[in-house]
């Protein structure tokens, strides 16, 4: 088992940049195993689990391929551990498939996806935002997914303890969608006790063996999840399969795993749904932004606020689920939303579907390999005021 008292060594302030910090909230939050393939821009990530998890009593593989990365992290979780990837584009592609394995078996781990221009190989060390609805997409079939975008390295330590948290919850792989700024940048970081972090536990069965379901839901919608090896039966598959986990291919069987596994998401997005609101209060036009785009949106914000342009910031800290309820309300208050985002036009596509025409929305695109200026996001507000 991992000692966390082992990271007291690391509590207090420090200066590291954003993959640094999400692997130390990664052990934070109890993880014990990390299983990899080297990948610019996330590839420190990989190298700081390597170093620190054994020194705590934890696992690091390299894999082979991202492939096979996804499913051994599936692996471990079945096992017991917390576990974790990072990947950046071309990674994040080739887990799409087993992060499906994982949302149908309804498996908890974390998936790290440090954004970087594409498509392809594209620039493996510069910025990108564009895997953004292959995050809500990429992989085939009815499901919902958790994706949490941080802003600085700090927040990079307290959304992956929050990760792993609704990972653990809902009994699902939960993405973070970091961007190669936020990965690279150095910032403080402030690493508290251990003592004062808790763990999310895994909910265990509380049945005797003989009883247990591994897929029957709990009266929240969420089944106990067994560990393989102590005495309970476990079948995982990727096929559709009943509540005790054995194949069932048919319509009846299909409807109840699949509204299982999308409705424990979608009766629940009040409690997961994170944002930050600033000068909302009587803004007229507001920014929708997520990642370092919200960064620098803020001294575009104030530079419009100087000409007296009422202009707010939302920034997303869920990205998905998509805060449906509230975007639309807000449409209905503002005579403008401005989304920039480094791709062309992926988020701002569901902020024009939650407006549903009450409102213009202007997306402020960037192709990647480079930031938006904070011209590029004020000359948006300059015609949203027009």
């Amino acid at each position: 088992m991992l000692d966390r008292n082992k990271n007291r060594a690391l509590t207090g302030v420090h200066f590291m940049n954003g993959d640094c910090a999400c692997a130390e909230g990664a052990l934070m939050a109890g993880c014990t195993f990390f299983a990899g393939y080297p990948i610019t821009p996330a590839t420190e990530i990989a190298e700081r689990m390597a170093q620190r998890l054994p020194s705590v009593g934890g696992i690091f593989i390299q894999m082979e391929d991202e492939i096979a990365s996804m499913n051994a992290i599936l692996g471990a979780a079945w096992a017991g551990a917390k576990s974790m990837t990072a990947t950046s584009g071309p990674g994040f592609s080739l887990m799409m498939e087993n992060l499906g394995l994982g949302l149908v078996t309804e498996t908890p781990c974390v998936l790290v996806d440090v954004q970087r221009g594409g498509p392809s190989t594209g620039l493996p060390t510069s910025v990108g935002q564009a895997d953004m609805m292959q995050a809500r997409w990429g992989s085939h079939g009815d499901y919902e997914i958790i994706a949490l975008a941080p802003e600085s390295p700090q927040e990079c330590f307290d959304l992956a303890i929050k990760a792993f948290e609704l990972s653990e919850k809902y009994r699902m792989p939960v993405l973070i969608m970091m961007d190669e700024v936020i990965g690279h940048m150095n910032e403080k970081v402030i690493i508290p006790e251990a003592s004062t972090v808790k763990p999310y536990p895994r909910r265990l069965p509380t049945v005797p063996p003989d009883q247990y379901l591994p897929y029957h839901p709990g009266t929240d919608g969420i089944a106990e999840m067994a560990i393989a090896g102590q005495g309970y039966a476990v079948h995982v598959t990727g096929l559709t399969h009943n509540e005790k986990g054995y194949p069932e291919i048919n319509s009846r069987a299909q409807a109840e795993m699949v509204q299982r596994i999308v409705q424990k998401i979608r009766l629940n997005t009040k409690q997961i749904i994170m944002l930050e609101e600033d000068q909302l209060e009587n803004a007229e036009i507001v920014v929708v932004s997520y990642g370092i785009s919200a960064r620098i949106a803020q001294l575009s914000i104030q530079q419009a606020r100087n000409e007296g342009i009422k202009v707010g910031l939302l920034r997303l800290i869920t990205v998905w689920p998509f805060p449906e309820e509230y975007v639309q309300n807000l449409a209905a208050k503002v005579k403008g939303l401005i989304v920039p985002e480094i791709n062309m036009g992926q988020m701002v596509r569901e902020v024009e579907r939650c407006s549903h025409g009450k409102t213009q929305v202007i997306g402020v695109s960037h192709p990647g390999g480079g930031l938006h200026t904070p011209e590029m996001i004020l000359d948006a507000i300059r015609r949203a005021k027009e």
